[in-house]
């Protein structure tokens, strides 16, 4: 063999390796869902702006520092006189120095507000675990859709190799003689209702790639080689303990309850508004110019008590509207409760539906099994029809599908469940 043809056999060995698709789990699959997926990302960045909004609402805790830098040229002994009530000297002076406040007390309002970020934060760290349980859910559908999809163009694909076959046998029975061009005919037909299957079975299975693909977060098709994945065990028996748990844990109603509580800290926040402030306030600094009437330093402490008197009921708008925001989310909670509740016992019903039909379609399929051995028995022995032949391959055909579907929609229904417990995530 020459040297051409060596590297062509290698380059041609290099193509095939390189088209061989990726063999994943379903687990493998998750796990790059989980890295990958923007929604996820998205959520967690949320969850992470709400931490700094924690550390916003616990500054008002500390002191205040600024620093000033004035520069003023004023008419000489003039004072600040319209648009204020008290009369203000005003000096010509270039200064430096430094203000700072401390808070001393409004009586819980920056407490609660604390509190209301905080759990605010705690809110959108459940909603990353929710997005996260939602995504895996998703991935898992797609996993087993495209497990269905390719065991059914496994299934057609062996009825249309069956069909040609049985074409080529009647054919040549025909020929001989021994059966009529009508049982050709009909065979024709069959064979090209099988590859109409056929073709319709690989679109499917592509289709169910790409919403692997974009289910994982790829934006392009990647090709993947699935493997397959056991059945679970059947529904646990008492639906009523399955809701109980999906009342703990549930990451979404524990986003909406952790989202109430907060507002609730928030209402008691802007209730607090009606409370006086107490703060502390220093000022240091130095005039190096500045008119002969006034020193060259300065320096002042004082405390300022803040008491709210009248503002055209502002406060007491606040304070009903967060109120009335804590109460609407109390019904968002309950009405959230009712609606997983009805999720699990919709979820059970159907995943056990999916296991009953699991034995059932294992029973049909060797049923229609036997029935075309009887019905291939009966037309190679001229005892019956190309028509009863044909309904039997249809029927053993139909049969797969069934147990396929069957089995699939049986792990999509358990991870539905898991889902709606919440278990996933």
């Amino acid at each position: 063999m020459n040297r051409r043809a060596l590297l062509a056999i290698g380059v041609f060995g290099a193509l095939a390796r390189a088209q061989t698709p990726a063999a994943i789990s379903l687990a493998q699959a998750q796990e790059i869902a989980v890295k990958n997926h923007p929604r996820i990302a998205s959520a967690a960045l949320r969850a992470e702006a709400s931490r700094s909004v924690v550390k916003e609402a616990r500054s008002a805790f500390y002191p205040t520092l600024s620093g000033n830098v004035t520069g003023v040229g004023a008419e000489h002994g003039s004072t600040l006189s319209a648009g204020a009530v008290i009369t203000s000297s005003i000096y010509s002076r270039a200064s430096s120095g430094l203000f700072a406040t401390q808070l001393i007390t409004d009586f819980g309002r920056t407490r609660s507000l604390e509190q209301s970020a905080r759990l605010r934060s705690e809110s959108e760290d459940q909603n990353v675990t929710n997005t996260r349980a939602k995504v895996l859910l998703d991935v898992k559908q797609a996993y087993y859709d495209a497990l269905a999809a390719e065991s059914v163009l496994r299934a057609v694909g062996a009825a249309l190799d069956l069909r040609r076959l049985t074409l080529r046998q009647v054919t040549a029975l025909a020929q001989s003689g021994l059966r009529s061009t009508v049982d050709v005919s009909f065979a024709q037909v069959n064979v090209s209702q099988a590859e109409l299957d056929f073709l319709h079975a690989q679109n499917d299975a592509k289709a169910s790639h790409a919403r692997l693909s974009a289910a994982m977060g790829y934006e392009r098709d990647q090709p993947f080689s699935l493997s397959d994945e056991s059945l679970p065990a059947a529904p646990e028996a008492d639906v009523d303990a399955l809701i109980a748990e999906a009342l703990r844990e549930r990451p979404d109603l524990a986003t909406l309850r952790l989202s109430h509580e907060s507002l609730a800290r928030y209402a008691e926040a802007e209730k607090d508004l009606r409370n006086p402030t107490i703060s502390a306030a220093a000022a240091a600094g130095v005039a190096p110019v500045h008119d002969p009437r006034i020193q060259e330093t300065y320096s002042a402490a004082g405390v300022n008590v803040n008491i709210p008197v009248l503002n055209g009921g502002l406060f007491r708008a606040r304070r009903e509207e967060a109120e009335s925001h804590a109460a609407a989310a109390d019904k968002d909670v309950e009405a959230l409760s009712i609606q997983i509740a009805r999720d699990v016992r919709v979820a059970w019903l159907d995943a056990n539906d999916a296991f009953q039909r699991l034995g059932v379609t294992a029973r049909m399929v060797a049923e229609a099994k036997e029935a075309l051995r009887l019905a291939q028995a009966r037309y190679d022995n001229a005892l019956g029809s190309i028509v009863e032949l044909s309904q039997a391959q249809l029927n053993e055909t139909n049969a797969e599908i069934g147990a396929t579907s069957a089995k699939y929609d049986y792990l999509i229904r358990h991870a539905v469940l898991d889902f709606t417990i919440g278990r996933s995530r």
